[in-house]
């Protein structure tokens, strides 16, 4: 790894850290304020639970999101850094002035305003959705709005349930809840493995290459280059058609995960030939790994010293790759033969090749359904609501119902929500600088695609580590906004508010979209304040936090587009 790339992740990290005590106050404001825990015992809650999120959330579904906001080809580590740069500063500076902005929308600003700014520094005539996914974007810009909105409207349901007199009618209403979660987060999980299958059959890249084409016609003048890039576009199509149509087709083969297991549907899926073409393509990514392509390119254009070795090295790997095509016809141990042979390659290289070429189709396809599959997010859900049923049957029909014995309940059932928001931040937040991480390694050129990074086992583990510590080192300038300044909080509207706020953190999650667990918590609040009436919310503080979260991601693009602006100058 460079020393860029290693200062990098620490910056990351670091952020991480920062973006562990900025957010504490979301996880424990209303449990410090409605006296459940200490604020130590408050803090080392969350962040146990900030890391138990670990274990829980396996499809990464929010880095992939975050570190493909840009297109791979303007991710670059000066952009990665300037990025980090600009968002460590405005989470530093709304943290000093006790503002809860998000830390999620901060990141994602620096992101895209360094890359805009380094690709139109090279070329102002680069059109914008040339350079940034401009509808993860607008995506993610939408979920301002709607995360504290959908935060509110659940937090009310949760209210007007748990203040309800009828303990039969509470009970019904929570096991439909149960039950309609069950049946949403099953859908969520049967999408998601759709989803994972297209892209190892290459439609994303398929649907990436046709839309890049398109976009570069519009900007060339050239016949000739024009007349490549319609042939790259119907290639590109016809492999699209293919793939969609053999999706179709597995579509009832996926739909048998939950009962045949995921051998099983791997074995099926491995026999359609679309399958065959996408292993064929992985094979050419093994090549121009095995040569480090991509880090020789990113080298060749800061030294030219290198540029003799990556033309090389390119060389060499157009040459090998026609010979992927043999996979299906020779098998896989006379196709690397014939590809040691004609390259003259030694012992030791040919044996080298050989251990990085290898690739189990079956095992591949298992890891893409295993990364959907959400049953422990499901139990972990529908669990937590039977929870709530029994202390409910317990305190309001087993038992004489008394006000005290419900306010001592409450308190106990804020530990559950506080867990469960505290799971639910983990998981949001450590995602997004896994997502950071992984373009670094991209851009570094240690690996091809963001897919491929996510897959290197410390990254997970050192961001949920680092958000955990963050965590522990606690924010306490936001928990007075967030605990008492938009509403005074009891122990029943602590539990509506978290419990929303994780139901829609999970719910957002397996969407794969960014949410701030600031607007989400805030808007938790605000609706549980709202159910007593809408004058115990203070809407003054509101409006000015809005404003906040308004600005957050075009002030981030400005900041990281000058300081990548004073990096370059000192370059």
């Amino acid at each position: 790894m460079s020393t860029y790339l290693l200062v990098i992740i620490g910056l990351a990290l670091l952020f991480d850290y920062i973006n562990g005590f900025h957010d504490a106050a979301n996880s424990i404001a209303t449990v410090v304020s409605t006296k459940v825990l200490s604020p130590f015992q408050a803090v080392l809650w969350a962040a146990f639970f900030n890391v138990v999120a670990y274990f829980i959330f396996t499809d990464h579904a929010v880095a992939n999101t975050i570190g493909k906001t840009v297109f791979s080809d303007y991710i670059t580590l000066p952009v990665i850094f300037s990025g980090l740069m600009a968002a460590i500063i405005w989470n530093l500076l709304t943290w000093w002035f006790g503002i809860p902005s998000s830390s999620s929308h901060t990141l994602i600003g620096g992101f895209a305003g360094a890359a805009l700014c380094a690709a139109w520094m090279k070329d102002p005539s680069l059109d914008i959705h040339q350079i940034i996914d401009s509808a993860k974007i607008w995506k993610i810009f939408a979920f301002i709005f709607l995360a504290p909105f959908i935060g509110m409207a659940i937090s009310m349901f949760y209210s007007f349930v748990l203040i309800h007199r009828n303990p039969w009618w509470k009970i019904s209403v929570l096991a439909a809840t149960a039950v309609v979660l069950w049946v949403l987060f099953a859908h969520f999980q049967d999408t998601k493995m759709k989803e994972n299958v297209a892209k190892f059959l290459r439609i994303n890249k398929n649907e990436r290459i046709i839309e890049e084409a398109k976009l570069q016609i519009g900007h060339e003048k050239s016949q000739a280059k024009i007349a490549l890039l319609e042939d790259k576009i119907k290639a590109a199509e016809i492999k699209l058609a293919k793939g969609e149509q053999s999706l179709k087709t597995l579509e009832p083969i996926i739909e048998e995960y939950p009962t045949k297991g995921a051998a099983w549907v791997a074995q099926q899926l491995a026999k359609d030939s679309a399958i065959h073409y996408a292993v064929i393509a992985r094979l050419s990514d093994k090549i121009s790994a095995f040569y480090k392509i991509n880090q020789l390119e990113v080298l060749a254009h800061k030294d030219t010293q290198y540029l003799a070795k990556y033309q090389a090295a390119k060389l060499m790997v157009d040459s090998l790759k026609p010979w992927t095509a043999l996979y299906y016809q020779v098998g896989f141990d006379s196709m690397i033969n014939f590809m040691v042979k004609k390259k003259n390659m030694n012992p030791h290289e040919s044996l080298t090749f050989k251990e990085k070429m290898t690739i189990d189709v079956e095992k591949d396809l298992i890891k893409e359904l295993d990364k959907a599959n959400n049953l422990t997010l499901r139990y972990f859900l529908v669990g937590g609501i039977l929870i709530f049923i029994i202390c409910f049957y317990y305190v309001d029909i087993r038992k004489e119902p008394s006000a005290g014995r419900s306010a001592t309940l409450f308190k106990r059932l804020q530990l559950l929500s506080s867990a469960g928001f505290s799971i639910g931040h983990g998981g949001n937040d450590a995602q997004k600088v896994m997502g950071i991480i992984a373009a670094s390694l991209v851009a570094d050129g240690q690996f091809n695609d963001i897919g491929s990074a996510m897959t290197v086992w410390w990254i997970p583990i050192a961001c949920y580590a680092a958000i955990g510590l963050g965590t522990l080192s606690g924010g306490w300038k936001i928990v007075k906004t967030m605990g008492n300044k938009i509403t005074k909080v009891t122990p029943l509207e602590g539990v509506a508010a978290e419990t929303a706020g994780a139901t829609t953190l999970f719910l957002t999650e397996q969407m794969g979209i960014p949410v701030s667990t600031t607007h989400t918590i805030t808007g938790s609040i605000i609706g549980a304040g709202a159910t007593k009436r809408l004058s115990a919310v203070r809407w003054g503080v509101t409006i000015n936090l809005l404003w906040a979260w308004i600005l957050t991601i075009p002030v981030s693009a400005l900041m990281a587009a000058l300081v990548y602006f004073l990096v370059q100058l000192w370059s």
